[in-house]
């Protein structure tokens, strides 16, 4: 096959390249050189390479190599977004995409759908959870990742996808034709009552609109609810997003003209400080943030903003650790380049940036390595690593149960089999699974059995005994028993929580994403201590105060 690119073309893009860094970086002569001597070698070498590689290469994917290797080697949030990665782009800044509306995981080897959207396509056409997608237009899916079907179900509005998908409880596959939409997934996707008077509001991401939307939960729960006493905000999971709606939901609940955060970078021209707007909804009504590790970014604004103003109690774990900004920039065919480009300090002058990675996740930072900062009352804070909750409820981290039910999909196939025998539940308040010896029985029928770190410790211990001629074989077989019958004994230790996760799974088989959210938070430890502490206006106080 004849190769589109020559060497001529090679030169004229080195050529552009340089003069377009020479105009970027006209007052730095040694840093022009650098720049200028090592875009002309990279760009002789990619000619080399496409020119005499013995197989044949395909431009746009050595290309893009070639860019991810040089972003790996920065922080893990400067990214490349191709053409074909916008439409996820825009769901991340937007919480909008075209598409169907559902989201799938790679079960035996098949695209199964494990959530459908209210009112969406997928939804619409019948959709369910459980459902095994065995082709898509016609094309066998077998062994399509997540991200491939996602890729193949996004496109322009009022176009049709064709799904044949295998349902549990039916003896035949069935056809589906699904017309694409203009896909919108809630930011706030519940609010409402958690105690007596005591209102609460999940924000999962800070698309557009973030602060609105809790802006208007908070004044429908006081219109509603006069004796309004107190406020959970929930922010648990919640990634970040747009920086303009973390500044924005802090206007929610402190004065106008107050500084939110400050961004500070290379480029001095693009400081610049956010103070918010407009009049707040509340600044007095008593309020609790729910934090922990997955909160990161504009959750982390928002946090520590309310703790440095000392207007909220932050309770929970600790949260993530990203204090960085970024800014997208259009570098041609439709594509962007989302790059670091300043860190961000919160009104006590901390930044919570963590100051080391390990795998693309933040190193944990000890306390007397951090530097002290003060809110507003003289309350000692912390920066680096993270924003640190006023009242510290550590999880229980000891048990593995829960993730290895997660991983083998066990409690997704379990209620996949349940919804087939249960046409309807009650509502997600009063709903309780009550069938856990089905569930064991389940577990039993599918030959669940996990090798905890120990078991792979013995079997490693015999193996090397018998090449030493050892005999231990009677001691490691006394072990393996005992570790039987301690597992046997650790699904009923952590009943609760499976029993937890059972419900919320099969709730938003019929409830969606807001009866999930409405049952989860039933049984959930950080509600009733936030309950229990907004009913105690004085340990709030003594909290907040120096």
């Amino acid at each position: 096959m004849k190769k589109i690119f020559t060497s001529g073309f090679y030169v004229m893009v080195a050529t552009v390249l340089i003069v377009n860094t020479a105009t970027t970086y006209k007052g730095d002569h040694g840093k022009y050189f650098e720049i200028s001597k090592n875009i002309e070698i990279f760009t002789n070498l990619y000619k080399e390479l496409n020119t005499y590689y013995v197989d044949e290469l395909d431009p746009s994917k050595l290309m893009r190599t070639g860019i991810d290797a040089m972003l790996a080697s920065l922080d893990p949030y400067t990214n490349y977004i191709s053409e074909s990665d916008i439409e996820g782009y825009r769901f991340i800044t937007e919480g909008k995409y075209t598409g169907i509306g559902a989201k799938f995981k790679l079960i035996d080897n098949f695209p199964t759908i494990t959530e459908t959207y209210e009112e969406t396509p997928a939804q619409k056409a019948g959709l369910k959870p459980g459902d095994i997608v065995l082709e898509i237009d016609g094309r066998s899916a077998k062994a399509r990742t997540p991200e491939d079907v996602n890729d193949i179900m996004k496109g322009y509005p009022g176009t049709n996808v064709d799904l044949k998908v295998e349902r549990p409880g039916e003896k035949e596959p069935i056809m589906l034709q699904l017309t694409r939409e203009e896909v919108s997934v809630p930011n706030v996707p519940y609010s409402g009552l958690i105690g007596d008077d005591i209102g609460y509001a999940a924000l999962t991401t800070f698309t557009r609109e973030a602060g609105k939307n809790v802006a208007d939960a908070l004044s429908k729960l006081k219109a509603e609810n006069p004796n309004l006493k107190g406020m959970v905000l929930d922010l648990r999971g919640n990634g970040g997003g747009l920086l303009t709606e973390a500044v924005n939901l802090c206007n929610v609940f402190i004065p106008k003209d107050q500084l939110v955060v400050s961004i500070k970078g290379k480029i001095k021209d693009w400081d610049r400080s956010f103070n918010t707007l407009g009049n707040p909804v509340d600044e007095e009504i008593p309020l609790i943030v729910l934090i922990n590790k997955n909160s990161a970014s504009a959750s982390e604004i928002v946090s520590g903003t309310l703790q440095d103003y000392d207007r909220a109690v932050l309770l929970g774990q600790r949260s993530y650790g990203k204090g960085l900004v970024q800014n997208t920039h259009d570098v041609g065919y439709n594509a962007k380049l989302k790059v670091t480009t300043s860190k961000y300090y919160i009104p006590s002058g901390r930044c919570i940036q963590a100051v080391s990675y390990k795998d693309g996740e933040p190193v944990h930072i000890p306390d007397d390595e951090r530097a002290v900062f003060k809110t507003e009352n003289g309350r000692k804070v912390l920066d680096g690593g993270g924003v640190k909750p006023d009242v510290v409820l550590d999880k229980d981290e000891n048990s593995n149960i829960l993730e290895i039910l997660d991983e083998e999909n066990l409690i997704f196939n379990f209620v996949t089999q349940y919804v087939l025998n249960h046409p309807t539940i009650a509502e997600p308040e009063n709903y309780h699974f009550d069938d856990w010896n089905g569930f064991i029985k389940f577990l039993e029928d599918n030959n669940f059995d996990y090798n905890t770190e120990l078991e792979k410790i013995l079997k490693s211990l015999n193996e090397k005994a018998k090449e030493v001629s050892y005999v231990v074989d009677t001691d490691i077989q006394n072990l393996e028993q005992k570790i039987i019958a301690a597992k046997r004994s650790e699904l009923e230790k952590n009943k609760d929580n499976i029993v937890n996760e059972i419900e919320k799974e099969i709730v938003s088989r019929y409830y969606f994403q807001n009866g999930k959210v409405k049952i989860s938070l039933r049984n959930d430890p950080e509600i009733k201590e936030s309950i229990k502490l907004l009913n105690n206006p004085q340990r709030m106080k003594e909290i907040l105060k120096k």
